[in-house]
């Protein structure tokens, strides 16, 4: 049986359509090329920090320069997730993903041929349009093509691409490099994006939400300006300063707009985004445990490769390397259906909560056994590897399932939405706490470790300096690990809670 035609979609007051009882036919090859799309996504938000060097070298870039050719792509892709998302459900999540693939291989293609600082990060700009289409997409689609007793495996799979992605950047990166110009670190998109494109428009399903309204403009602006401001506001606050004009003013903007797109959803018949979700206590933990994870993870994981290359003195190849056996562990535990097994026999409350107190009990053994060297790295690395495997699909999934099937394509999109948010704000805060301590310890060092290196005298000083900055690191580790134990609470009991009232529901 295959997914719901445009005919079968919801229309005006009618209920959201089911998933199909049986799946599509062809799901689990769908579920590999959307997939491998996905990947391409994910490794561009690695594969170009170890270029770099070559950057800087080959077109003059200043470190302004390569800062808006990170963030130009990272900004554009988080402003317009909510947005590719309800374009998504609106238009055909078939349409936007080959939309999307187009995008992402032309933008890959512009950067692969600029010449010029200001051509990539234009380019780059382009890819997170596409960017945005993919990731809200594919996520969607699998909700379209599975039926819901598969959906835990599909959504393990799906999510475990994304560790993938994080591992391989840096390796996939540094071995092009060894063989070919900078511009090559794009080309290679293309390959994958025209397979991409002839196995979507031969093998997906079409699938929309017919809602026989006009789509909501203004919303999917407000969306789009307020998101991009926030994400600017905390990427910009560890450069400019918290209390900088620009970062204020920037943030201002942000809440501002972001109050003035709720207000509007709530006054319109038929809002991009629903607020009525939040009203649902299983969106509601799930969006919580999802920020709070985003936040604790991204901003300890920013912190560890630090710690491999400037205390324990890996190369980043030496550091992509190490820290691949966590991402080896998300991969084997999902690929392989057990993580999903665990999450149906555990029930999603319980499972959000242990994956949440692993990836807690990692963190703080990163950050207390530092000076075992790697060994008890390693073993931090396969606790919150074990975590993430249960926990980033439990929440993705409870997201997903507490929204109709309509909007597959929003559901997508928020849970985008709220991991960028979660990770960029961990990345802002847990590099603050380290910063604050490593200025305290060595105030010369006005909290920059190759500074405090360069201008210490003998031995014994360095060793000073890399001591203060491994105490930095551990406090930093230890609040990111207090972070995750939070989100865990507050989204198991949100989740039980769910659960319990479902079942007074059902039994009534």
């Amino acid at each position: 049986m295959t997914a719901p035609s445009p005919e079968q979609e919801q229309g005006p007051g009618r209920a959201p359509t089911a998933s199909p009882v049986q799946g599509h036919p062809q799901r689990w090859l769908i579920l590999g090329v959307i997939s491998l799309a996905q990947l391409t996504v994910v490794l561009d938000n690695t594969v170009l920090n170890v270029a770099i060097p070559s950057l800087t070298d080959e077109l003059g870039a200043a470190t302004s320069d390569i800062q808006w050719m990170i963030n130009a792509y990272s900004l554009v892709q988080s402003g317009l997730l909510l947005t590719a998302g309800s374009a998504a459900d609106r238009y055909g999540r078939k349409k936007m993903l080959t939309a999307g693939l187009a995008l992402f291989g032309l933008g890959s293609l512009a950067a692969g041929l600029a010449d010029s600082t200001g051509q990539l990060i234009a380019a780059r700009a382009g890819m997170g349009v596409g960017g945005a289409l993919l990731l809200t997409t594919t996520l969607a689609v699998v909700m379209q093509i599975f039926a819901p007793e598969e959906h835990p495996k599909a959504i393990g799979i799906w999510s475990a691409v994304s560790a993938l992605g994080f591992a391989c950047g840096p390796l996939i990166g540094g071995f092009v490099l060894d063989h070919f110009w900078w511009g090559a670190i794009f080309l290679i998109n293309l390959p994958v994006v025209a397979l991409g494109l002839v196995a979507v428009v031969t093998l997906v399903p079409e699938s929309k939400n017919r809602q026989g309204d006009r789509p909501d403009l203004l919303g999917a602006l407000l969306s789009t300006i307020g998101m991009a401001a926030l994400v600017y506001a905390i990427i910009s606050g560890p450069e400019h300063g918290w209390t900088s004009g620009r970062v204020l003013a920037t943030a201002a903007v942000a809440v501002g707009v972001l109050a003035l797109f709720a207000y509007w959803e709530s006054r319109i018949p038929y809002p991009m985004l629903d607020l009525a979700f939040f009203r649902n206590q299983r969106f509601t933990g799930a969006v919580a445990g999802l920020m709070l994870i985003t936040f604790g993870m991204g901003g300890a994981l920013f912190l560890l490769t630090q710690h491999l290359q400037f205390v324990l003195g890996y190369d980043p190849l030496e550091a992509g390397l190490a820290t691949a056996p966590l991402a080896a562990t998300v991969v084997v535990l999902n690929f392989s259906g057990i993580a999903a097994k665990w999450l149906v026999k555990l029930g999603t409350p319980v499972a959000v909560m242990l994956s949440m107190v692993l990836m807690s009990a990692g963190l703080v053994a990163i950050a207390t056994l530092t000076g075992a060297g790697y060994p008890g790295t390693l073993l931090g690395l396969l606790l919150i590897g074990v975590g993430c495997a249960l926990g980033n699909p439990a929440m993705a999934h409870a997201i997903m399932s507490s929204i109709p099937p309509a909007k597959a394509g929003v559901g997508a999109g928020i849970n985008g939405t709220l991991a960028e948010f979660g990770n960029g704000l961990g990345v802002a805060v847990l590099g603050a706490v380290l910063n604050s301590r490593f200025a305290a310890l060595v105030p010369v060092a006005a909290a920059s470790l190759p500074a405090a290196l360069a201008s210490a005298e003998g031995e014994a000083e360095r060793e000073r300096v890399v001591d203060a900055f491994s105490s930095g690191l551990e406090s930093s580790q230890l609040v990111g690990a207090v972070a995750v134990l939070a989100g865990g609470a507050v989204a198991s009991v949100l989740l039980s809670r769910a659960e319990r009232a479902d079942s007074e529901t059902a039994g009534a």
